[in-house]
């Protein structure tokens, strides 16, 4: 999980790879993480052999908070914001790292892909039991 996750070494922060998410379930090339501390992020970017890796962030509640997407150099494209409202919007979208890289103000609204990912995602996640 890139700089603050699953690795081996150590960050520039000094911190050890692999101590700010758990994975708590695996389906696919869906990994559901909880955040070790604080409150829940999505890693910045992924170590993972997987190709386009998504992460599901699942907060200290048991809900997933955010769906992030992740190409194939493990680099972030695209998030999907479940549990806040953006410009009126709840699910939203926000596209690369700073969650505005070339995306319109009207660029918030899930695509019919997205709501069928977020369905997925919800499904499996109450179904793990």
């Amino acid at each position: 999980m890139g700089g603050r996750g699953a690795a081996s070494g150590v960050s520039e922060a000094g911190r050890k790879y692999g101590n700010e998410h758990k994975t708590l379930l695996q389906v696919d090339n869906i990994k559901f993480v909880e955040f070790n501390r604080g409150s829940a992020t999505a890693p910045m970017e992924t170590m993972s052999a997987a190709e386009d890796r998504v992460y599901a962030v699942v907060n200290r509640n048991g809900a997933v908070k955010s769906i992030t997407y992740y190409n194939k150099e493990g680099k972030r494209t695209r998030q999907i914001d479940l549990e806040h409202e953006h410009d009126g919007t709840q699910p939203h979208v926000h596209i690369g790292y700073l969650h505005s890289e070339g995306q319109e103000d009207n660029e918030y609204d899930l695509s019919a892909t997205d709501k069928k990912y977020v369905e997925k995602v919800r499904k499996v996640w109450a179904s793990r039991k």
